[in-house]
């Protein structure tokens, strides 16, 4: 394995041959990764909790060193926020790898129909193989990817870029290849890409034959990029690269509803999910927009008013320097605010505060975003938040499969299965 001290891209090596290594060895641990038991899986990813906690000082001491790094380099606070690890988010991450442990497995054969031919119908959940995954500057999504990938019984290839190397190195190396050694599965079950240079991103969706689906989590150009890589070569992807959560403030919602809404929706600005576009019932906008304007500064916010030199749906999280801003704009009615966020923005989640429930309805019927809420805050459109079990990413594609935040009941195949009905297969045991 490579070291933590020493991540530095070797510029001789040929990112195709590296990509293609991490690939063939994934998919050799692949098979028996498919096979892995309840129990094995469960103690893989309670061993992972216990080694977070076992090797706390080897990985924050990797991230400080990568943060400082990052502040001398002039990161934003947001990304920064993204990659900073601490003793608090060890364990936050330890104790959903635990309450994952317990999350009972779907079963692998649900039985569609007894048919009347003599036949029955099943249909059989299979692991995928081989999942790859590009993501940010944010180490955690190792362990979460991963976890999700045990879980599921597949084996995956991850790939970050220089900026959390080392963090994940570390993760890589004292948590999760000897987790799975000591639930008896192959260490190389999850590999990842110790090369930062981003043409091995590039030849990650480059082979449907040994990695046909890819998780592309970040945001903005890199991400539409690499997706239009992988459809050009066949890969599936599991894709998001723009985000923003739209809150809508109703004729009918209170002045305290509205508020509450907006706090809890901007504890932390470098997140896809946060406030991004606040909607404002046009009757009530001369009323309203005062003290809206007012508590976002109060947060350390700037509000963008009307007229904008931007597009509606501009992403401030991803706008370095400008993070700390929302767009405020008026909207005719809940049917319209939907329409608006249908239109502007990349259809991540929106939200509407009101007490009455007709135009709840009318929002909800007309939004047609992965997350569609009414009297809760946009921020719960996250894998632990709102599936209670960690994500491998958000997928807002407009296409059959999962959407939303995927999690490990989504990494599987469909498989029909035809038996004669005489046969106990397609039952439990």
């Amino acid at each position: 394995m490579t070291s933590t001290t020493d991540v530095l891209t070797d510029t001789t090596a040929d990112p195709a041959a590296i990509v293609t290594d991490c690939g063939r060895r994934a998919a050799a641990a692949a098979p028996h990764m498919a096979a892995a038991t309840d129990h094995e899986v469960a103690q893989a990813l309670r061993g992972m909790a216990a080694l977070l906690a076992e090797a706390a000082e080897t990985v924050l001491t990797a991230n400080a060193a990568e943060v400082e790094a990052a502040e001398r380099d002039g990161t934003t606070g947001a990304l920064l926020d993204r990659l900073r690890l601490d003793p608090a988010r060890l364990d936050a991450m330890a104790e959903s790898l635990l309450d994952l442990a317990d999350v009972p497995t779907p079963p692998a054969d649900t039985v569609l129909e007894e048919r009347p031919d003599g036949l029955r119908l099943i249909e059989r959940r299979r692991p995928v193989g081989v999942i790859g995954a590009n993501f940010e500057a944010r180490p955690n999504v190792v362990v979460d990817v991963a976890s999700q990938l045990i879980k599921s019984r597949n084996a995956g290839v991850l790939r970050t870029g220089g900026a959390a190397l080392a963090s994940a190195t570390a993760l890589m190396e004292a948590v999760v290849a000897p987790a799975l050694a000591g639930a008896g599965l192959d260490p190389d079950a999850v590999v990842l890409v110790t090369d930062a240079r981003r043409e091995c991103a590039v030849e990650l969706v480059r082979r449907p034959g040994l990695i046909p689906l890819v998780i592309l989590r970040g945001s903005g150009d890199t991400t539409r990029s690499l997706g239009l890589e992988a459809a050009q070569h066949g890969v599936r992807t599991l894709a998001h690269a723009d985000g923003g959560g739209v809150l809508y403030v109703d004729r009918a919602s209170s002045v305290e509803l509205a508020h509450g809404m907006v706090t809890s929706s901007i504890d932390r600005l470098g997140v896809c999910n946060r406030l991004n576009l606040l909607l404002v019932d046009r009757h009530r906008w001369d009323e309203l927009t005062p003290g809206l304007v007012a508590l976002l500064g109060e947060h350390g916010l700037r509000a963008s008013l009307p007229p904008h030199g931007h597009p509606l749906g501009h992403e401030w999280a991803l706008d370095d320097g400008h993070e700390a801003t929302v767009t405020l704009a008026p909207a005719d009615g809940p049917a319209d605010a939907a329409a608006i966020a249908n239109r502007e923005t990349s259809g991540l989640a929106a939200a509407i505060a009101t007490a009455d429930e007709a135009a709840a309805r009318t929002f909800l019927d007309t939004y047609a975003g992965t997350g569609a809420f009414w009297n809760a805050t946009t921020r719960l459109l996250d894998g632990v938040k709102l599936r209670r079990v960690p994500e491998t990413g958000i997928n807002v594609d407009h296409v059959p499969g999962p959407r939303g935040p995927v999690v490990f009941t989504d990494l599987c195949l469909r498989q029909y299965v035809v038996v004669p009905a005489s046969t106990a297969i397609g039952h439990p045991e």
